[in-house]
């Protein structure tokens, strides 16, 4: 092992393995190992500049016992950046210290010539690479010690009833409804950031850790000590970014359903808004307006005159967001000019198809910045020219028709080794352009994310999830945990999105307990896709914005009085919070909180709050206990230490214990901390 001091890194060298470890914003290491000649110089998720940091890297060397009884001298080295420091011995494992305490090792079961621990027969290595035949890229398994007691939250967001995440194995992958960032927040006070956009696997087990790259160059990752969680993601957020100040004018309801057919179908709902006297900060224009997927314009024949419509619409003050879809069928106008210049996703072998719902499509090649240019300059004409204020970026993980990683190729390489960042580049279709021309925020609407999104303008939705009280609870989890992967724009179907029926007097009640959820979540937004599917075509054309079914009413109004008159009532609570929403907009602007609080981010001493799924933190003031079961019309609540206010009746509670509490139909359990 030689070790050398390159500029206040230390580089380690080992076997034809170069590993560089630097220190990477406050008490923070970027940690990087290749078999290549030479690192990619790919920053990934890591986009902030930093400042320098003061180090102290020691290289000496240390005693060691070795087979035969005698001694021999090892050198090792470390390298000390705030509360962290990394210690590499002789055999190029890698231990993590935050103030002096073990936090994280590598895994190694292989003899090194020593009668230590790690010295076993069975050859398990920390870091193993596999090279792919025929390629340039590496297969990289890397593995630490598990740590007893320890649990692990964050990683994005996958539908499981898991918030906890020790013991459970993830698909680095990104798919409808399952967004993978790869960054865990461990309650020994590190966070940790795999800055890898490969394709892959993490399993927390109870033996090892065990992060899995099935195609990549070389290792990056990046991992920070703190003493709470809001401290981690204060450092983390400030080496790949924040969202800017979300805009007041969007903090109330955005009305949406699947799906407005008609220009007049817009505008008859937001006048009968207006009638009704709820203001609407948005209206959503879902998918099939268009011709075909991939011309990305109205069907001219049920939206003849866009911009009066727009117009309309910005008087009501009133904001239009658009669907846009990276697929992009055959018979499109844009197909062949998109083909003839590389703009596409490629496939490995046999037929050109990425993506087969309601056509023979392929998909956009994000990565290309050609490809980027190409459909924001349609989209531009199409749409943002007419007034649409923003684009409701579907599908965008992509959705591939079969999800077979190995058979999608984009111009900068193999999907298996950057296809996670894909659902970020295709934002940043929209961004980038938007970010230019308009003096306010950018703000669009998207089913995935990457670590990093959250600097581009998104609202990450949870995807196309049932209308089940066990989908909701599972939405619970996931908000939180995307929360604590830097994620803090973040929002759902209200009441699900498949729905059999909408008379259903259960998927009602669903419907409210989830309503009531979303005013004490970051953006109130009405969606869905609800049957029966009764209602008759526009045309029998089998394309355009005609043939394609759409969903019953979605509105305030459309589940019966009663119902209406208790969204309406939590509507009003909503615009009553709208400056404490806005001042938690600005914290997660400012140090990268989220607005939806696991609760030991607020009370990260109380050990019973790093237990709690069920029950979350909006901001610091609120805490919400969302009713997650049919005909459920009492909750217990775990209140953490100090005196705390129901808001239905003012009555005050002493913290530090369990407490029960009525729940009637018309009323979510939320509690103002005193």
């Amino acid at each position: 092992m030689r070790f050398e001091n390159e500029n206040g890194a230390l580089v380690c060298y080992h076997q034809g393995e170069t590993v560089r470890i630097e220190p990477w914003g406050k008490d923070s290491f970027r940690v990087r190992a290749t078999v290549l000649p030479g690192f990619t110089g790919n920053d990934w998720a890591l986009s902030e500049k930093v400042n320098p940091c003061q180090t102290r890297i020691a290289i000496e060397e240390e005693d060691h016992w070795v087979g035969d009884g005698t001694i021999d001298k090892k050198e090792i080295a470390a390298i000390q950046n705030g509360k962290m420091k990394a210690v590499v011995n002789f055999a190029g494992i890698i231990s993590y210290y935050k103030d002096e305490k073990l936090i994280l090792r590598e895994y190694f079961r292989s003899y090194d010539g020593t009668l230590s621990r790690e010295s076993r027969c069975t050859k398990v290595i920390n870091r193993e690479w596999k090279g792919i035949t025929g390629g340039s890229e590496f297969s990289l398994n890397l593995k630490f010690e598990s740590n007893a007691g320890e649990k692990i939250f964050g990683m994005g967001q996958y539908q499981q009833e898991c918030m906890e995440l020790k013991g459970c194995v993830l698909e680095l992958a990104q798919r409808n409804s399952q967004i993978s960032i790869p960054f865990a927040v461990s309650t020994l006070g590190y966070g940790f950031l795999w800055n890898n956009p490969a394709v892959g696997r993490v399993t927390f087990g109870k033996n090892y850790t065990e992060w899995i790259a099935q195609a990549t160059k070389e290792m990056d990752y990046w991992i920070t000590a703190a003493d709470t969680p809001k401290q981690i993601l204060e450092n983390y957020t400030s080496v790949t970014g924040r969202a800017e100040m979300f805009p007041e004018e969007l903090m109330g309801l955005w009305q949406c359903k699947l799906r407005y057919r008609t220009q007049e179908e817009v505008l008859s709902v937001a006048r009968q808004y207006q009638k009704e006297g709820i203001k609407i900060d948005q209206i959503v224009i879902d998918f099939f307006h268009w011709t075909v997927q991939g011309d990305w314009k109205f069907d001219e024949k049920y939206w003849p005159d866009p911009k009066a419509m727009v117009d309309e619409l910005h008087e009501m003050g009133i904001k239009v967001i658009v669907s846009v879809w990276p697929s992009v069928d055959r018979k499109s106008e844009n197909f062949w000019p998109m083909l003839e210049k590389g703009l596409l996703i490629r496939t490995e072998r046999g037929a050109m198809q990425t993506y087969d719902f309601q056509g023979d499509c392929v998909e956009i090649d994000v990565f290309n910045p050609e490809t980027r240019k190409y459909v924001w300059s349609v989209c531009k004409k199409n749409y943002y020219d007419y007034g649409i204020d923003a684009f409701w970026l579907d599908n965008s993980e992509p959705d591939y028709g079969v999800y077979d990683f190995d058979h999608y190729r984009y111009c900068d390489g193999p999907a298996l080794a950057i296809s996670n960042m894909y659902p970020q580049m295709y934002s940043r279709v929209f961004y980038d352009e938007m970010s230019k021309i308009q003096k306010t925020p950018v703000v669009n609407l998207l089913r995935c994310a990457w670590a990093g999104s959250q600097k581009y303008g998104n609202v990450v939705w949870s995807g196309d999830v049932p209308s089940t009280f066990e989908a909701f609870a599972d939405q619970i989890q996931c908000g939180l945990n995307m929360g604590l992967a830097g994620i803090p724009w973040w929002t759902t179907d209200i009441g699900g999105f498949m729905t059999d029926d909408v008379n259903d007097p259960d998927f009602r009640q669903l419907l409210i307990r989830w309503y009531q959820f979303a005013v004490y979540s970051p953006v109130l937004r009405m969606h869905g896709d609800r049957g029966p599917y009764n209602i008759p075509a526009l045309d029998d054309r089998d394309w355009g914005g005609g043939y394609l079914h759409t969903g019953q009413p979605n509105e305030l109004w459309s589940y019966g009085e009663e119902n209406y008159k208790i969204m309406k009532h939590y509507y009003d609570i909503r615009m009553s919070l709208h400056e404490y929403i806005r001042e938690l907009f600005a914290e997660a602007h400012t140090n990268g909180s989220p607005l939806i609080r696991a609760m030991f981010y607020e009370f990260p001493q109380d050990e019973k709050c790093w237990e709690l799924q069920d029950q979350y933190m909006f901001g610091e003031k609120y805490l919400v206990a969302p009713v997650l079961h049919l005909n459920e019309f009492k909750r217990e609540v775990y209140l953490p230490e100090g005196k705390w206010k129901l808001t239905s009746s003012g009555e005050i509670y002493e913290g530090s214990k369990t407490v029960c509490v009525d729940a009637p139909i018309e009323y979510m359990p939320v509690f103002e901390r005193e």
